[in-house]
């Protein structure tokens, strides 16, 4: 079983291992952060917590000691300042870029083959800085922030229908932002019966406003960024890569072409497996689908664009 190593020890680095111990893919996991005792705490705390969930993996906390993250297969990068209320992704941009850089050079020392999963904001610039930053394959990257648009947009559509989330499917693609994101209502589906055909438009509108702005609405109630669907949406897809599932999973890949776009990370559906994202799907967007993608991923270069200006990449 596979080694995975978490780094930063905050509310979602955290949740994320504990949603691995409930998956219980992995037989090792390393959590590591740079404030003295977190991880260690953080790590021995879920261990006693580890047999009444039926689980073996051995979680080793550590500060600040990479060492430790040797021969990983899959490194989870959390860690960076948290967003703020009424800050928006694109300002963390200047301290984050700092971070992820330092993060991704310290890991790839022990673990150059590891496949890199960047959960930082702004998500689609830092993936875009790990994997430039680095000269790594494009596939050795991926951005999370996709799978938890898509998971808020499958809450407000459950919510809407009142059914359970489980009989909904559905995709956010585009960027990670409040405004750049696009939940694809026209692709949305309840046990196969499109959504547009259970709800007004009206209704339609309000689920795809209210996931646009799902990040800021949990940022806005609990005075920090969210946790447990960023900490299962990483290890749904760490599952994926490690057990080579080749899941599909709507996340942040870097484009060559596909979508008419090149030298871009952003938000599209791919398949994880044990080669990182293995295959993007092209979906058949329509033309007003197509012109939301264009203005997001403009938005996204223009902010991707700040990196040059720093010369981090």
């Amino acid at each position: 079983m596979a080694k995975i190593s978490v780094i930063g020890a905050g509310n979602v680095g955290a949740s994320c291992v504990e949603a691995m111990l409930h998956l219980n893919f992995c037989s090792e996991i390393v959590l590591l952060d740079i404030k003295e005792g977190i991880a260690e705490g953080k790590a021995m705390d879920m261990m006693q917590a580890s047999k009444q969930y039926g689980s073996n993996t051995q979680i080793i906390g550590v500060t600040n000691d990479y060492s430790k993250t040797a021969n990983s297969e899959v490194i989870i990068i959390t860690s960076g300042m948290p967003r703020k209320p009424g800050m928006t992704r694109e300002e963390l941009i200047g301290v984050n870029a700092k971070i992820v850089t330092s993060v991704t050079e310290n890991v790839l020392k022990y673990s150059p083959k590891a496949i890199l999963m960047v959960i930082a904001n702004p998500m689609d610039p830092m993936t875009y800085l790990a994997l430039k930053k680095n000269n790594l394959p494009k596939n050795q990257v991926v951005g999370m922030g996709g799978q938890l648009d898509s998971s808020r947009f499958t809450y407000y559509l459950a919510q809407a229908i009142g059914c359970p989330m489980s009989d909904i499917e559905c995709m956010v693609i585009g960027g990670h932002g409040d405004t750049t994101m696009i939940p694809l209502i026209r692709f949305a589906t309840y046990k196969g019966i499109p959504v547009t055909e259970i709800l007004s438009k009206e209704q339609c509108e309000k689920v795809v406003a209210d996931t646009m702005v799902g990040g800021a609405t949990l940022t806005k109630l609990l005075g920090t960024s969210a946790w447990y669907a960023p900490g299962m949406s990483a290890a749904s897809m760490a599952k994926s890569i490690v057990m080579n599932e080749n899941r599909v999973f709507p996340c942040c890949c870097y484009l060559e072409g596909q979508y008419g776009e090149n030298d871009l990370c952003i938000g599209v559906p791919a398949t994880l497996g044990k080669n990182g994202w293995e295959k993007i799907l092209e979906l058949n967007l329509n033309e007003e689908e197509k012109a939301l993608f264009k203005k997001s991923a403009d938005a996204t270069r223009n902010t991707a664009s700040i990196l040059k200006e720093m010369n981090l990449v």
